[in-house]
């Protein structure tokens, strides 16, 4: 009966096969704890084949870090135990951390200006001709990171980090402008000459800032410098 019926035979193949996959399947994969430092986050690790696979957003909580997803990465920010300064007054301390919205979204921000600062770098050193727009682009991608920061900023830490952030942001559009000028204005030695970015102190004061303000985003904890104003 079934020879007669080709079609028959396929689908039940099939669907013996898929049996099979799935108990195979079934078989293969377990879920076990995770435990960080003797802190438990449940099942947050699963077993397949063998391999251990850990969700991201588990790591990232039981590990205090702060990740954010791009469009071609994953940026996963763990920090090490000795970031930050030691504060004698637990009741100070708690008073200077930064939320988590707000300290994914500055990362993200500091991301977007390290970006803009390396392109036009690049510019200088390369000696690139670029248009307008390709400027604006990341102008307003930083503008559009400030804003988001902005709208994450929830406690009076926040509002101090915010700021600083902006500082950072102000001193970037300002440097790039002055750029963009003396491109315009065919200035090569302002635009075309490698030496001028080892001997540029707007562009060192910003490099310091930026780096500061990673590491007090890393560190959970408002702190000022001078370099961000």
């Amino acid at each position: 009966m079934l020879s007669k019926h080709p079609s028959v035979r396929v689908v039940l193949y099939l669907a013996a096969v898929l049996t099979l996959s799935g108990m195979l399947f079934a078989q293969s994969t377990s879920n076990k704890t995770l435990v960080v430092n003797g802190k438990t986050a449940g099942a947050g690790v699963r077993q397949i084949n063998g391999r251990l696979y850990i969700d991201l957003e588990t790591l990232a909580q039981i590990t205090n870090a702060v990740f954010t997803v791009e469009p071609r990465r994953v940026v996963l920010t763990i920090p090490s135990a000795d970031t930050g300064a030691v504060a004698t007054d637990d009741s100070t301390q708690n008073s200077q951390k930064l939320s988590r919205d707000l300290a994914s979204a500055a990362i993200s921000a500091l991301a977007n200006m390290r970006e803009w600062r390396v392109a036009v770098r690049a510019m200088i050193l390369y000696g690139l001709a670029v248009s307008d727009t390709w400027v604006q682009a990341y102008h307003n991608q930083t503008l559009d990171a400030i804003r988001q920061t902005s709208v994450a900023a929830s406690t009076d830490a926040d509002k101090n980090a915010l700021q600083l952030l902006q500082n950072e942001a102000d001193a970037m559009t300002a440097w790039a402008n002055q750029v963009d000028s003396a491109r315009q204005e065919l200035n090569g030695a302002r635009t075309v000459d490698p030496n001028t970015l080892q001997n540029d102190p707007t562009l060192a004061k910003i490099q310091k800032c930026s780096q500061f303000l990673n590491s007090m985003v890393l560190s959970g904890t408002f702190n000022d410098d001078p370099s961000c104003h």
